[in-house]
């Protein structure tokens, strides 16, 4: 699978072995017009997807609370602004991908949300109950070679999470070049927003180290909270992230 197939029009999003329903891109109502005026009469452009885990089930490293907040109160309000903003706009058949890497300066609305909708989406995948230990197979490999190991790595990812001001993410992504690099970004902002970004490239992993992500139980020790998310990883569905981009 290619990058640019990574969220597909009118199908499915994918990621990894998980795969969201079709509502969680896009709408199937979204592309009925008024034929007199061309503008879209069902704003429901994009929807929210489930949790693929129950909201209690990261405990004790996220509570059952902060998740229920975030995917149900943050997260569904991006939705509900992007859709606000897409309605009767250019970009209202393209996909989240697309829209995403189209975004300048001036989009603030759609960069926002979409940018909230997109990194949700990846957000809650790339976590499990229980995580998993470290990468494997090409995914592996490629640590090995960009970062010497997979402890370099989780330093690297740490303390780019740790070095975010204010709101934002912490991000490993893969180049054009099929390398990895990590980065961060502020607010909503990630890797795909090659209008914006000093590296662009399609993340793979990312942490949420906005407050609302961890503040019920870690309060300011965002170290804290790194850590834990580091415990919550799935690393095969981050390996298989990977491969679909290879």
């Amino acid at each position: 699978m290619k990058k640019r197939e990574f969220i597909k029009t009118g199908t499915v999003l994918t990621v990894g072995a998980f795969t969201l329903p079709i509502g969680s891109c896009k709408n199937s109502n979204a592309s009925a017009e008024n034929s007199e005026s061309g503008e879209i009469q069902n704003p429901e452009i994009f929807s929210l997807p489930e949790l693929p885990y129950a909201v209690a089930d990261l405990e004790p490293h996220i509570d059952q609370r902060t998740m229920g907040i975030h995917h149900g109160k943050h997260h569904a309000g991006y939705v509900k602004k992007l859709n606000a903003a897409l309605n009767g706009h250019q970009w209202s058949s393209e996909s989240l991908e697309t829209i995403v890497q189209s975004v300048g300066e001036e989009d603030t609305a759609i960069r926002n949300n979409g940018g909230g909708h997109y990194n949700h989406s990846l957000f809650w995948n790339i976590m499990k109950p229980g995580g998993s230990e470290m990468p494997s197979g090409k995914l592996a490999d490629a640590v090995n070679a960009e970062f010497g190991s997979f402890e370099k790595l989780t330093e690297l990812f740490s303390s780019a999470a740790s070095s975010v001001f204010g709101s934002g993410w912490a991000w490993l992504s893969v180049n054009s070049d099929n390398k990895l690099f990590v980065s961060s970004t502020p607010n909503q902002d990630n890797p795909m927003m090659k209008n914006l970004v000093d590296q662009a490239g399609t993340p793979i992993l990312g942490i949420d180290v906005w407050e609302h992500a961890y503040y019920l139980r870690y309060q300011n020790r965002r170290g804290d909270y790194i850590s834990n998310f580091l415990k919550l990883v799935n690393w095969e569905e981050v390996s298989r992230n990977f491969d679909n981009l290879s």
